[in-house]
């Protein structure tokens, strides 16, 4: 497969992927009373309102990449600190959910595989092939507890307060730490087990 064959198999996937990750960010926010996202026009499934430049390259050269992050306001939350642990988790909850829908249309594209043309056939299997890999890759990479992904607001919530604002100063040194533990091969010797056992899970 060559350049431009991948780019128009994994670019419909990976967008959609980045675009429902950061759609579920605002929109979980929305509905606990944040409109932020609303008023700025990122409550919004177009992808061009998500890329991230610096994240797609990421994407290019590690398999691993995220979109524009979604503006939060925690002061129009009730409860800031738990109220940010589901603004955090909906992304890779959304990703996940995306991972399963397109497992189950590869199970339909299966069944009526007879009825569709070899040349759509191919090209659809490929691109929900990597649909599944891709989303289950955001999901769990953006839990990794290193600011600023998802799962570092997940282990702020958790902490206590002194102990949370000091974790928050690493943010500015996050993009930094996740190079070291990708050149390192340490990033890919925690994640990808953890990868292949949630695709084996969501495949069957």
């Amino acid at each position: 497969m060559n350049i431009i064959q991948q780019i128009i198999i994994l670019a419909p996937p990976f967008l959609f992927a980045l675009t429902i990750h950061e759609y579920s960010h605002g929109l979980v926010a929305y509905r606990l009373g944040d409109p932020t996202a609303s008023n700025l026009g990122r409550l919004t499934l177009n992808p061009l309102k998500h890329l991230d430049p610096l994240g797609v390259l990421a994407f290019i050269i590690m398999k691993i990449g995220w979109a524009k992050p979604v503006p939060v306001n925690p002061r129009y939350f009730k409860n800031p600190l738990k109220d940010m642990i589901w603004v955090a988790l909906a992304g890779p909850a959304a990703n996940l959910m995306t991972a399963i829908a397109s497992s189950l249309v590869a199970e339909l594209l299966s069944l009526f595989a007879a009825f569709i043309p070899k040349a759509i056939l191919f090209p659809l299997f490929q691109m929900v092939g990597a649909s599944i890999w891709i989303n289950i890759v955001l999901a769990v990479f953006n839990l990794l507890p290193i600011p600023p992904l998802d799962g570092s607001k997940v282990l702020m919530g958790i902490l206590p307060p002194r102990q949370a604002a000091t974790f928050a100063r690493l943010e500015p040194f996050g993009f930094l730490i996740l190079l070291a533990l990708f050149y390192t091969g340490f990033l890919q010797k925690v994640l990808m087990p953890i990868i292949g056992l949630a695709e084996r899970m969501i495949t069957g």
